[in-house]
């Protein structure tokens, strides 16, 4: 696996490294030791997957308050996403700072997401499959969130919205104390 640094202190860019042949490839997704040499979380307790009908569609920004903050390893398995991350951890050299990233089905990359930052995503294909490996249970009385136009990021959605749950549309303005 390759480990590529983002301009979002401590989030990575994990890219399979396959060995091809005539049938295809083989890659390793996870590995415990590469991991750790990284620096990166490796232990995971919950994984989770998402299916998205429209294209347009949007789901965030989510994270979950201390004592339940999660590591997210994000991997889009059907269709296309554009996905946002926001760094929220105070002492930050990016805190306050978003950056998006495409991951695709197939193009072998996850998005190496660190306890205190918020995450969102638009669908950029119809049907699309997200998968999450998360380090932490979920915890709905520590689920939080800010809405995906909240002035205070001033986020770049490639495309007109054109889903959203109620619960991702009522967030409140941004508050720093969370």
């Amino acid at each position: 696996m390759l480990f590529h640094t983002t301009r979002l202190q401590d989030v990575r860019i994990i890219e399979i490294e396959p060995a091809r042949d005539e049938r295809g490839y083989f890659a390793r997704t996870f590995c415990l030791r590469e991991f750790a040499s990284a620096g990166l979380e490796t232990t995971y307790v919950q994984q989770n997957v998402s299916h998205t009908k429209s294209v347009g569609a949007i789901r965030g920004m989510h994270f979950q308050r201390p004592p339940h903050g999660e590591v997210k390893v994000v991997r889009c398995i059907a269709g296309a996403i554009h996905d946002v991350l926001i760094d929220l951890r105070r002492g930050s050299p990016t805190y306050m700072q978003w950056e998006a990233y495409q991951l695709t089905a197939g193009d072998g990359r996850r998005l190496y997401v660190p306890t205190g930052f918020a995450h969102g995503f638009q669908t950029l294909a119809p049907d699309t499959e997200v998968d999450y490996m998360m380090s932490e249970y979920y915890s709905p009385a520590a689920a939080d969130g800010f809405r995906h136009d909240d002035p205070s990021f001033n986020i770049a959605w490639p495309l007109p919205v054109t889903d959203i749950s109620e619960r991702d549309r009522a967030w409140p303005d941004f508050r720093p104390e969370t």
